[in-house]
């Protein structure tokens, strides 16, 4: 299934969410983003997620391709390109994922920068081979910050906060 703009609607209201009204009319910019994602890496899009970077509004989009492979696939929505392509593996054991830094000191570190609860993991492979975790945290007041940490070296390397998310994936809940 290829996500498009007239299937948003649809599925904010299937799945019970409220999205401001700046976020539904800056439904042209999504249309552009989810064009420039399906050009970008073929398959099904299974998540999308609207993230604050410091006032800028992106885009992280997950696809599935044909082999069953995910991706994360972020898109500028003011220029509507493409800007950065992850791959996803399952597990911090995968072979392709060969971080130095464990999984348990890779959530320690994010807590204490953004204390709340782990409500994700993913295990991703930067464009350049680097492992990384993505660590999504809600704090006691609900916001939901998504941290970025190198698997090789301990680091946050992005932060972001989300403003909205359509789709689960129920294998990176905790």
């Amino acid at each position: 299934m290829k996500l498009n703009k007239l299937m948003l609607p649809a599925l904010v209201s299937v799945l019970g969410l409220t999205l401001s009204g700046a976020a539904m009319a800056d439904s042209h910019s999504l249309d552009h983003c989810i064009k420039a994602v399906n050009a970008a890496k073929a398959g099904d899009i299974v998540k999308l997620e609207s993230l604050n970077d410091t006032g800028k509004v992106i885009y992280e989009f997950e696809v599935m391709d044909e082999n069953g492979f995910e991706w994360e696939v972020m898109c500028d929505p003011a220029k509507g390109k493409v800007f950065e392509i992850e791959s996803e593996a399952s597990s911090p054991a995968s072979s392709r994922f060969n971080a130095k830094v464990p999984e348990d000191d890779a959530l320690r570190i994010a807590l204490k920068a953004y204390p709340g609860v782990v409500e994700e993991v993913e295990y991703e492979i930067e464009e350049n081979g680097s492992p990384t975790y993505e660590i999504d945290i809600v704090s006691k007041s609900g916001v939901e910050t998504k941290v970025e940490v190198d698997g090789m070296t301990g680091k946050i390397i992005e932060t972001y906060t989300e403003n909205w998310e359509i789709g689960v994936e129920e294998r990176e809940r905790r």
